[in-house]
Formats: structure tokens, sequence, C-alpha cells
């Protein structure tokens, strides 16, 4: 029987991938599905990478792929970037540890670089992962409010955490009305939580978004919300004013989730270019450098709900019943505000305010030429996105507004144009978002689109990705 064209990239992608299969199949011995976080895992199998430097991946076969993830968008400044490098090495050699477990002066300097990109952070906390910060970002909501409810969005992802772990990627045909979305569980386990199943908001719905607020505003501690949802479906400015107000007409906690979008969509965020101020942002990803961190930060009169007292602590042993540790908000943990990461993560920002402008015009380059190149074949593709991330989304509409318009695209053709491109040296995992930075130039700019042009032209021959 002939192979169908519609199956060669894959059988293409097995071949030049031999050992990755064979090191997978080894992970699986030890690691549930051989994959140590969900993410990291895509059918058939994931590529094995050994090497990395600047924008290039190696994986264990000796492929070498131009690398448009870059840690799902945290790798701002490319592979082993030398200011970062520098900065690690310079302050162990400085400070003589890797690890305080005390204050240390460094912990203010970030803040301040923090503070002078996003002033609405006007006290904050550091966390070792963008989870854990929208974490305690709930968590001090609740506290300030008094009230247990929080809203999310359909679509938006903020951790793999109970309270938030719904309708990110539901079935269409579970997800209800689009003017009253259903909370969909992404995760077995969660029925026993089903108490904190929080209530589901639809994006870029004004008027629905409203009503829902407002029906349910007398218990609702906060609203969270990813501005550009995914990093790439943008917000309309008159839904983030009308959340803006409508939130602090209630007395609702308003929370940014700029895990992804911070010093992506400009250097202070979405709430720069949107000019709103939130109650609390999160941050992370970008500000490691490639390191693991988060970042709470937001009004003072919410932020210092969490700080210290004495006999407050958790942990205070002996103070018996003059412990007032349930009337503060705790938060700890031994790796925050952990020095070698914030030294490589003030590398980071600071090289990043020389350098976004350039990486923000490569990144508006390639996706004119992606558009142009799809309009050529008649293939239809849209790169739409903010700042220094974006996503190929095959589709004729003229916009993408929320996650049920991204369900009605085409995923299948999207998916069989990331294999071709994987097997072209062009590497972000099938159906993920791409992640520009300062490592990427020209040379890596010809190189995608040739890629591109090769298997769009491919296409027009009939290996079947239509």
């Amino acid at each position: 029987m002939a192979t169908r064209k519609v199956d060669l990239p894959f059988i293409q992608y097995g071949s030049k991938t031999k050992r990755s299969y064979e090191e997978m199949k080894k992970a699986a011995q030890y690691l549930p599905g051989g994959v140590t976080a969900n993410i990291k895992h895509f059918a058939p199998y994931p590529i094995v990478m050994e090497r990395a430097k600047g924008a290039y991946l190696e994986d264990v076969d000796g492929n070498q792929y131009i690398d448009y993830l870059m840690g799902y968008g945290a790798l701002a400044l490319g592979h082993g970037h030398s200011d970062i490098a520098k900065a690690v090495s310079d302050q162990m050699s400085r400070n003589g540890t890797f690890l305080f477990g005390t204050p240390h002066p460094l912990e203010v300097t970030f803040a301040k670089k923090i503070q002078s990109h996003y002033p609405s952070m006007e006290k904050m906390r550091y966390t070792n992962s963008g989870t854990e910060a929208t974490l305690l970002a709930i968590r001090l909501a609740c506290a300030y409010t008094k009230r247990k409810k929080i809203a999310k969005f359909e679509g938006h992802y903020h951790g793999g955490y109970n309270e938030v772990l719904y309708s990110i990627n539901p079935p269409l045909s579970e997800a209800g009305k689009e003017e009253e979305p259903e909370a969909v569980p992404e995760s077995s386990g969660l029925e026993p939580f089903a108490d904190v199943k929080p209530l589901m908001l639809p994006f870029n719905n004004t008027k629905a978004a409203e009503k829902l607020i407002k029906k349910h505003s007398h218990e609702l501690a906060a609203v969270i919300i990813e501005p550009v949802q995914g990093g790439f479906i943008p917000a309309e400015q008159s839904f983030i004013d009308s959340l803006r107000r409508v939130t602090k007409q209630y007395g609702i906690v308003l929370i940014f989730d700029e895990v992804k979008t911070g010093f992506r969509t400009s250097l202070g965020g979405a709430q720069q270019l949107y000019n709103v101020v939130p109650d609390i942002t999160t941050l992370g990803k970008v500000i490691g450098g490639g390191f693991p961190i988060g970042v709470v930060g937001g009004k003072e009169e919410i932020m210092k709900i969490s700080q210290p007292k004495a006999s407050g602590d958790v942990f205070d042993a002996g103070q018996g019943k003059h412990s007032s540790a349930k009337d503060i908000l705790f938060h700890s943990g031994t790796y925050n505000g952990h020095p070698t990461i914030l030294a490589a993560g003030l590398a980071t920002i600071e090289r990043l305010e020389k350098d976004f402008d350039r990486i923000l015009s490569y990144t508006n380059t390639l996706k004119r030429n992606i558009e142009y190149l799809g309009k050529k074949a008649n293939v239809p593709l849209k790169a739409i996105g903010l700042g220094t991330i974006f996503s190929v989304v095959c589709t004729k509409e003229n916009s993408i507004r929320h996650y049920r318009d991204l369900q009605e695209t085409n995923l299948g053709l999207r998916k069989q144009l990331d294999f071709h491109l994987l097997n072209e040296g062009i590497y972000t995992k099938p159906l993920n978002r791409y992640s520009i930075s300062s490592a990427h130039g020209e040379r890596e700019l010809e190189k995608t689109v040739k890629a591109y042009e090769r298997v769009l032209n491919n296409r027009l021959e009939g290996d079947g990705m239509s």
C-alpha cells in the first residue's frame, strides 16, 4: 500500500530522530511517560536535546534547530548568553555561596529594577515559579477581601493547581454557552476540590463578563487574567478597561498574570500597553534568565498582609497560645530570592533594556514574512500576537478573539506544518507559540523564511497538508 502524503512529515521525523525515540524509551523506565513535566511531551515522542547555544538547539541525533520555543518564552537572550554567565559567576565569586537563607542586598536591587518597569508593584515577594506566583496572588486576594471564590477566563492558564486548572482547552462540546462558560476540569484528581472551582468568564466579551462578575460580586475575591491569552491573543482595550472598572466598583482584586507577557509584550508588560493598573501582578519566565523564579507584586495595602509579625510564624516554636500565625498570610520558601537567580535575572533585564527594540523588529519582520509566504502559496496563515511572542494560526478569519475562535482554526494543518518545519530544522513544540530572543538575527531569519518557502511549496506539490 502506498504511503499517504499526509504521513510523510511524521515518517521523516521518525527517521531523523531515532536516538530521541530510544532515549524516550529509556526515560519511560524511570519517569511517567518519560518526561518530568507534561508540557514537555508531544506525540509521537518529543525530541531529546543535548546542547544549545544562542538561537540553536542540537538533539541527541546531531540535528540542529533554530529554537523558537526558547524555554516557553523564558530565554529572551537565547541559550547561554555571556551576560548571564558572567553575572552568575560574579555573584558566586563575590558572595562565596549559592544560597544565603537570609536577607541579602540583591533582593532589594532586583525589586527596584522590577518596579522601575512595573510601578503597580508597590511591594513584592519572590517565588520559585510563575505557578507559585499566581498561587500566592490568589491567597493574597482571598485574605484581603475575606472572600473565597475567584474568577478566571476560559482558555487562560495560570498553573497546574486545584483552583485554576479548569477550561484551558476544553472540548467545545463540554464548554457550555459562550456567554456563560462551564468550568471544565483539565485534570483527574480535582473532584475532592470542587468547592474551589472558579467562576468561568468569557474572554473579550465585555457584556457577558460584566454580567457574571456583577452577579457573583459578593463572593468574588479576585479576577485573574492573562491580558494576552496564551501570550498571543490580546485583550481588546475596551474589554480591559471594562474589567478594571467593574472589579474596582465591587472591591474585587484584579490580578494580571504577566508570566508570559512580562518583558515580552513590552518592557513594562501588557499593563504598560493597555495603560491599566492591576491590583496584583505576577511575573516569571524572562526575569529568571533561564533559572526558576516568580514575582508577586501589587498594592502595598494588599501585599502587607504577608508581612511577618512577632509570634506570627507557623514555624515559631514554643509560642503556644500566644501564636497569631492564623492572622498572618503565610508565605515562605527556602529558595525565594535566590541570589544566583536574581543575578541572572538582573543581567537579563539590563540587556533587554538595550536590545528589546531589535528583538521586536525581528519578530515583526518574521510575522510579515510568514503571512506573505502563506498568501503567496494560498495557505491560510496568520501570525498573531504582541511584542516578541506570537503564534501561527491556520485560518482565513480576520481575527482570533478567544479560545473558541482558536478551536475553530485548522489545528491539523498547523500540526503538519510544525512537523515539516521540525524536519527543516525550525523548532517549536507542535501547536505552540514562537518566542524570539536577542540571539535571533539576519542569518536565522533567512534560514527560517527559506524553510517556510520549502514547506509551503511542497504543499502545492500535493503532499497532503491541506
